[in-house]
């Protein structure tokens, strides 16, 4: 992965971000538990502070803790097969622990006072927050958009809408409080201007070399994640992109010889991220594009700020149909100039997985877009095999090199 010096503030601002919701001077904030794409910026005009459960799952499996706490999910009945974000958050837990501790010198995760979530990105998530509302006895509300559009209509986004205004409405009865439409404003305009500024950073990988890989950019994410809304994302993004601008002036690469660019399909693998990057840069690979990064690159409108979210959160890459995944697949493969694609099927996570319908084989009928599919998981490395993984990975990698010397 390339040496991004903005890294360091990033540390930072999540120690305080993990730290706010434990004010030592001041009453403790009412806190909102919120699915990664979910109505966020909603929570945040109502007052609350908002955390995520998936950041945590993702935490547990870079972490590589994730399978100390997997069986103790299993053991209450959650199903092996079943979303491992979810399986190694409870067991995590059911257990008492987390990451968090060490990382952010928190006691545990902030108890929820509201629990939110949105189906779009999975149907696991209505389960997985549903225990948590039986557990701290809490309010838990869903937004469920149209599952694997094609084109959007105009009526799939009003039930979408109309779904966010049943929420405001729910949320000011509980706490007999009217929603601040200018600060509901705000908030979007903030999460705007930082996924437009995200989507900069991604972008910057079309250079030749690039500066910078999909790994890069699933540690670099997380501002447009948990602190979609604020402006601290908003100043983050600004240094980062200005440091990346620097790093194309001086024509640096993120493997210091990139012959073959690669696109990732599906989740990361969390455990194996380095692996990944150090096993690439040895065969003169970058993976330089993603759809999972994609995921929070938003087109939101402040002046229409409930039909702009319903929109953007309806129109997510995951929650497409195959016809509109291998068209934004196409285009994505033109524009960084890819010449391979990587599709993690990861086994607790099919909705992430995209080759389950034949999509690879579709993509690659011009024999354009050739593809290695690669078995893991988000988080249960019981699920992914290194030995197999490289010999797989260096026989495809030679492929695409006597490809691109005919």
């Amino acid at each position: 992965m390339a040496e991004i010096q903005a890294t360091n503030e990033l540390k930072n601002i999540l120690y305080d971000y993990f730290q706010s919701f434990f004010p030592k001077d001041k009453e403790a904030p009412k806190v909102a538990w919120c699915t990664s794409v979910g109505p966020s910026e909603i929570l945040i005009a109502m007052g609350y502070s908002v955390y995520y459960p998936e950041n945590h799952g993702a935490l547990l499996g870079a972490t590589r803790k994730a399978n100390d706490y997997i069986p103790l999910a299993n053991t209450i009945g959650y199903s092996p097969d079943y979303c491992s974000y979810l399986s190694s958050d409870i067991g995590a837990h059911i257990k008492g622990e987390t990451p968090l501790s060490k990382v952010y010198n928190i006691p545990h995760p902030p108890k929820p006072d509201l629990l939110v979530y949105s189906t779009n990105q999975c149907h696991e998530v209505q389960d997985w927050f549903s225990y948590y509302a039986k557990e701290f006895n809490v309010p838990c509300f869903g937004i469920h958009p149209p599952w694997k559009v094609n084109e959007i209509s105009d009526a799939q986004l009003s039930y979408v809408e109309s779904q966010l205004r049943e929420l405001i409405s729910n949320i000011e009865k509980l706490h007999n409080k009217k929603m601040d439409w200018d600060l509901l404003e705000e908030t979007v305009s903030n999460s705007s201007q930082a996924s437009s500024l995200w989507g900069e950073f991604l972008a910057k990988a079309k250079t030749t070399p690039s500066p910078i890989t999909f790994f890069d950019g699933c540690i670099q994410m997380a501002p447009a994640v948990v602190l979609r809304g604020s402006t601290t994302a908003i100043d983050y993004y600004k240094t980062l992109n200005s440091e990346i601008d620097e790093m194309i002036v001086k024509n640096s690469a993120a493997p210091k010889r990139e012959e073959i660019r690669l696109y990732w399909d599906g989740m990361p693998i969390w455990g194996k991220l380095r692996f990944f990057s150090e096993l690439l840069e040895k065969n003169q690979a970058s993976a330089v594009a993603s759809t999972y990064c994609n995921s929070w690159v938003f087109d939101l409108d402040a002046k229409d700020p409930l039909r702009s979210m319903a929109d953007a959160y309806t129109k997510i890459f995951i929650n497409r149909a195959d016809d509109n995944k291998e068209k934004t697949l196409k285009r994505l493969s033109k524009e960084y100039q890819i010449d391979g694609h990587i599709f993690h099927d990861a086994k607790t996570c099919p909705y992430n997985s995209n080759n389950h319908f034949g999509l690879p084989k579709r993509l690659n009928s011009d024999n354009k877009h050739p593809y290695l599919l690669v078995d893991g998981d988000l988080n249960d490395l019981r699920c992914f095999s290194e030995e197999q993984t490289i010999t797989s990975f260096e026989s495809f990698i030679e492929q695409l090199k006597e490809n691109k010397e005919r």
